[in-house]
């Protein structure tokens, strides 16, 4: 399947539908000719993810960063080839980042998937509230949303007059092993509501907008782990 286009952009380039039936989603967003990547796919389709962007008449050569929006490997499982294949710069949250450094099976829920995360170092570790990435006049929001887990984060773009939420794991899940914390979750996806978006891009459950139905996704979860 061919890559979606969510907005003037803002693409979606991996997924089970689109690469890998383990594949968390993935988006690269365009920011006049210079690529950004938020998340990877959980390893086993790499060169699907690179057709997926060619097709779409994007040249992964363009990718400046890859933003990987938490330590698990459905989302962090390509960031390896990504880096080692197009030079990108690897951002992960802080609190996530240990966990991609050492490989760690449990935190990247590598174990889950009966699969393996090589030791991968990390090129910015992100440690505000509300950091701004800014390419060209644009600026791409990271916001620390911990719950799911320590150093899960959030992305917002501001783009034709909508906002546009990368909002990974909001429904979960939430363990021991993973560091999770419901109470800070739910502080997260207060936070998240705040924003208004226009459309929000989850992780493992598809594309959804308007204004209307994203907070309906967003509240549906705080009742359901209330």
């Amino acid at each position: 399947m061919a890559a979606e286009i969510i907005a003037e952009g803002v693409y979606l380039i991996g997924g089970p539908n689109l690469s890998h039936p383990n594949d968390a989603a993935s988006f690269i967003i365009d920011f006049a000719g210079e690529l950004v990547m938020i998340d990877a796919g959980a390893g086993r389709s790499s060169k699907v993810l690179q057709k997926n962007i060619e097709d779409a008449g994007l040249n992964p050569k363009a990718i400046s960063t890859l933003i990987l929006t938490h330590c698990h490997i459905d989302h962090i499982g390509s960031a390896p080839y990504f880096r080692e294949h197009f030079g990108c710069k690897l951002l992960i949250h802080d609190l996530d980042a240990d966990a991609l450094e050492a490989g760690d099976p449990a935190r990247t829920a590598a174990n889950w998937y009966g699969a393996k995360f090589s030791p991968t170092t990390v090129d910015r570790r992100l440690i505000g509230e509300d950091e701004h990435l800014h390419f060209g006049d644009e600026a791409l929001h990271c916001l620390h949303t911990p719950g799911h887990t320590p150093g899960s984060i959030s992305l917002y773009l501001d783009r034709g007059g909508k906002r546009i939420i990368f909002g990974q794991d909001i429904h979960g899940p939430f363990y021991d092993s993973f560091g999770s914390d419901i109470g800070q979750w739910k502080q997260s996806m207060e936070k998240l509501l705040t924003l208004e978006a226009d459309i929000l891009c989850e992780g493992h459950f598809g594309i959804f907008q308007p204004k209307e139905r994203v907070r309906q996704y967003i509240e549906r979860y705080i009742e359901e782990y209330s």
